[in-house]
């Protein structure tokens, strides 16, 4: 395994984590808490959707640096 399909795995995770998680969004500002049982993680619904906000935004990020680096072809084949 080289270092591209290291990246194109990365790649696929975070493009699946990434929809999982915004679909996982509520547009009421419901959140985790409209699971049920999920949101008993966090100290209040709150919380549990700042974390959802946090990691989106960081899954969001990987994902499109890593679609620049590889439509880019920085990485050897």
């Amino acid at each position: 395994m080289n270092v591209y399909q290291l990246v194109q795995i990365i790649w696929a995770v975070s493009c699946t984590l990434l929809i999982i998680l915004v679909l996982l969004h509520s547009p009421k500002g419901d959140g985790l808490g409209g699971i049920g049982g999920q949101a008993q993680l966090f100290s209040s619904t709150k919380s549990a959707e700042a974390t959802l906000n946090r990691i989106t935004w960081i899954l969001s990020l990987t994902f499109i640096s890593l679609t620049v680096v590889l439509s880019a072809g920085w990485l050897n084949n």
